[in-house]
């Protein structure tokens, strides 16, 4: 799950960088507003991108949840208090 997470954050952020390279270097010598476009698309992707990778897969373990079907969670024995 991990992995498909990061994957979609890297191509998202790819996505993100030729928007912008190519607006500015290319598109912008034919049409000035659509470089503009292409800029204001590719500043929504960082934080749409950024939601996508820190998502909560079903079956990743979330940090208030209890482990196993007793619902008592494992604790380290080392941290007992006496």
């Amino acid at each position: 799950m991990y992995t498909r997470r990061r994957r979609a954050y890297f191509l998202m952020m790819g996505i993100c960088l030729v928007l912008f390279v190519s607006a500015w270097a290319f598109v912008r010598i034919w049409s000035v507003p659509a470089a503009i476009g292409m800029c204001v698309v590719a500043l929504v992707i960082p934080p749409v991108a950024a939601i996508v990778a820190n998502r909560r897969g079903p079956e990743d373990r979330w940090w208030d949840e209890k482990d196993g079907e007793d619902g008592k969670d494992d604790e380290d024995p080392r941290r007992r208090r006496r």
